[in-house]
């Protein structure tokens, strides 16, 4: 069983993804990190609880990490989560569970102990400053998934920018700048992966409890993507990067050189040297094919069928 950590910033998809993660034999889910983004950390903490009860595993210890970016003003994703984060359900807050240490406290006392994935599906705020404050436990990470960039889809904060990276440009390119080798999980696979109704409606009379609370956090992400896109469905970015853990044969890709851009109208926008022009060392891993099928029979297998759902 695979020891992870996943940062995130919850969130309609962060929610699924942490779903997918702990109805996972294969991973062992040691700890949950917040991080400000697509809502607030205090928010990301409050929902993170939410999602940790219904599926019961509130045993689960969350940590509140940065709450703001390294050096942009902080911009939300409301408009596409929600006023609560969680779709607009208003599911009944779960009081407690605050922690003694913050994130960045529990990041370098755990990395340091034993071999540990990282699963940072929100801005990297977090990790920037663990690079600042203990570079040593961040070199101790055995690997780094990245929900976040883009190499040639558009962008969804701009024509070039994801928001994960566009949230915080100076920490997503201190981690790139830092790290041994990341597993970029960008819009070229996260796009690929759109729920509809018609899944939905398949899952239904295997799961009614489950699917009934997955259509109500996620109703306000359909309208979304329809009024912003016409999609006929939603987008959902993050549960990809932990079916990749999971299972790696879903995602594949290259290596390359890659540094992320921080200012003007490319702000965010990941730089993949796809052609090796600067003749630097790869790091990181680049994907960019994506099995849709294979992700969402692994998503149903784990989540709908999961006994204790």
């Amino acid at each position: 069983m695979r020891k992870v950590i996943i940062d995130c910033d919850p969130g309609i998809d962060d929610s699924l993804a942490l779903m997918l993660a702990l109805s996972s034999p294969e991973i062992e889910v040691i700890g949950i990190t917040i991080v400000c983004g697509n809502t607030p950390v205090d928010m990301g903490f409050e929902n993170a609880k939410k999602i940790l009860k219904f599926i019961h595993r509130l045993d689960i210890p969350i940590y509140k990490g940065a709450t703001q970016p390294l050096k942009k003003p902080y911009v939300d994703a409301l408009d596409t989560h929600g006023a609560d984060g969680l779709g607009e359900s208003f599911l009944d807050p779960v009081p407690g569970y605050e922690q003694k240490m913050d994130a960045i406290e529990f990041l370098s006392k755990t990395l340091k102990q034993e071999p540990c994935t990282v699963i940072a599906i929100g801005p990297m705020t977090n990790f920037a400053q663990l690079i600042a404050k203990d570079p040593a436990a961040f070199e101790a990470i055995d690997t780094f998934i990245s929900m976040g960039g883009t190499y040639k889809a558009h962008g969804n904060c701009s024509p070039v920018g994801e928001y994960n990276y566009w949230e915080d440009p100076e920490a997503a390119k201190i981690v790139y700048a830092h790290t041994k080798m990341i597993h970029m999980i960008g819009l070229d696979v996260t796009r690929q992966i759109v729920l509809t109704h018609e899944i939905l409606d398949a899952w239904e009379p295997k799961n009614k409890k489950v699917t009934d609370f997955i259509r109500k956090i996620t109703s306000f992400y359909f309208t979304f993507h329809w009024h912003q896109e016409h999609l006929k469905g939603c987008v959902i970015n993050d549960p990809l990067a932990i079916a990749y853990v999971i299972d790696p044969s879903i995602c594949s890709g290259f290596k390359a050189y890659t540094d992320i851009e921080t200012d003007g109208i490319t702000r965010g926008e990941s730089v993949v040297d796809a052609y090796d022009f600067y003749h630097k060392p790869a790091n990181a891993k680049i994907l960019t094919q994506v099995d849709v099928s294979k992700f969402f029979t692994l998503f149903e297998s784990r989540v709908i069928d999961h006994e204790e759902n």
